[in-house]
């Protein structure tokens, strides 16, 4: 599902929404065809109406339901996990019932890494660093679809963000309003800390 647009702020536009790439799925898949290749085998190698055929019959069955249910779990965090660029933050979010989430504003990005191996590379996957100047310094997101892309959107989001920074000195009173309320959504989320808003303040009504 996509990221809810009720927690945007007002007049933030999303850039990239992304879940995991497919090869978020690749233990459970696994471990499915090696459980139904497991049942196969059991019915292959063994005599049909023996003690050990039972066994092995209902130990592959349990194997094989374990698999799906693994997979269907993984399904709903792949369905609930968003990497989210918009004009103002990057987000993450994730989980089925317990939510945890990361919010890193983008004037607040130092730098951004991709790691790709060459068969991450042929699968167009890899994982993004992120390097911020808040308390938690280095976020590492996994299984990023085409990382060196989500790389450059980036950068393009932070450079338009910096302009709008740059320019809200020429802004009109319905600006001003418009970044107050942005500010505000900030600090609810806890984007922002209560000193850095009113400095942020400051500065906006100060223009």
């Amino acid at each position: 599902m996509p990221y809810p647009r009720k927690l945007l702020n007002p007049h933030e536009e999303v850039a990239v929404d992304l879940h995991p790439h497919w090869w978020y799925y690749s233990k459970p898949v696994g471990t499915l065809i090696a459980s139904i290749a497991f049942g196969i085998l059991t019915l292959v190698i063994t005599d049909p109406g023996t003690t050990g055929r039972n066994i092995m019959g209902w130990l592959s069955l349990v194997f094989l339901v374990l698999s799906v249910l693994w997979l269907i779990g993984r399904y709903m965090r792949w369905a609930t996990t968003n990497f989210v660029i918009t004009s103002d933050r990057l987000i993450f979010r994730e989980g089925v019932v317990a939510k945890r989430g990361v919010e890193i504003p983008l004037e607040r990005v130092n730098t951004v890494h991709f790691n790709q191996s060459v068969f991450e590379r042929m699968l167009g996957a890899g994982d993004l660093i992120i390097e911020s100047g808040g308390e938690d310094g280095q976020q590492l997101f996994t299984d990023i679809h085409n990382p060196d892309r989500v790389q450059r959107e980036i950068h393009t989001q932070m450079e338009s963000n910096e302009a709008r920074r740059f320019t809200i000195s020429g802004t009109t009173g319905t600006d001003v309003a418009s970044q107050l309320e942005k500010l505000e959504g900030m600090l609810e989320r806890g984007s922002l800390t209560a000193q850095e808003f009113q400095a942020q303040k400051d500065k906006l009504l100060g223009s």
